[in-house]
């Protein structure tokens, strides 16, 4: 069963289970339209895999790195599941970027790949939302990547044994497919990230991993709806607005 983060009527956050029609906790229920679900962590950081995907490096114009390109996100840039995700000012265009997200469940430090899925607590969906007018004229992708409200995350924590090998990843704006792939294409598994990244950086619970986006991703506009599937895990949902 999923877990889930919402805040409750009286403005508790609580840790639930998802269900079809509702959320409950404590055994009490509550439909959708009573709760705020919440991302389904709290990362210190938001630790992104950039090119992981052939296809996308190859519509991008870049070459496949020959280790995993890592860049990060702050804790400013989390949205939620049923948010209003509000474009950064001025920009030309901001695009989407539909990938799966890891959810570290224990503290990592130079993990070997074969003991890496022991310090995953599960998967999630990830909407990597780029910022392309500046991400490229800077090498640190600060401005282009790590703006308030670029990564929303949701809807629920999927456990390892629930998100198969080859995972479907699609993304839908307004209804209408945009990318469509799997965990098979990735360049880099799950388990070669964690043990690149923790050789170089310590892993909190809660911290995510966003594994890198497969191919078609297109800019967003004022009022688009949009909508990230991966097998397994579910449809994290929000829309978008142009800054006024």
């Amino acid at each position: 069963m999923h877990r889930v983060r919402f805040r409750d009527p009286a403005g508790s956050v609580r840790d639930g289970h998802w269900h079809d029609d509702h959320v409950s906790f404590a055994g009490e229920t509550y439909s959708f339209d009573e709760v705020d679900i919440l991302p389904p962590c709290e990362p210190t950081k938001i630790v992104c895999i950039g090119r992981n995907y052939a296809e996308h490096a190859d519509e991008m114009e870049n070459e496949v790195p020959d280790r995993p390109l890592l860049f990060l996100k702050a804790p400013n840039a989390l949205a939620s599941h049923g948010g209003t995700v509000p474009l950064p000012a001025g920009k030309e265009r901001v695009d989407w970027e539909a990938e799966l997200a890891v959810v570290v469940g224990a503290q990592a430090r130079n993990v070997a790949e074969d003991d890496a899925m022991d310090y995953v607590a599960g998967f999630t969906c990830m909407n990597d939302v780029s910022n392309r007018d500046d991400q490229n004229r800077e090498q640190n992708w600060v401005r282009g990547k790590a703006f308030d409200n670029s990564a929303p995350l949701g809807p629920v924590l999927a456990t390892p044994d629930e998100v198969p090998e080859d995972a479907s990843i699609e993304l839908r704006v307004n209804g209408e497919t945009k990318q469509s792939s799997s965990r098979d294409y990735m360049m880099f598994s799950v388990p070669e990230l964690i043990a690149e990244i923790t050789t170089y950086l310590t892993l909190e619970p809660g911290d995510v991993i966003s594994t890198g986006t497969p191919a078609g991703v297109g800019a967003l506009s004022d009022g688009d709806h949009v909508e990230i599937e991966v097998e397994g895990v579910g449809v994290l949902e929000h829309d978008v607005r142009a800054a006024e």
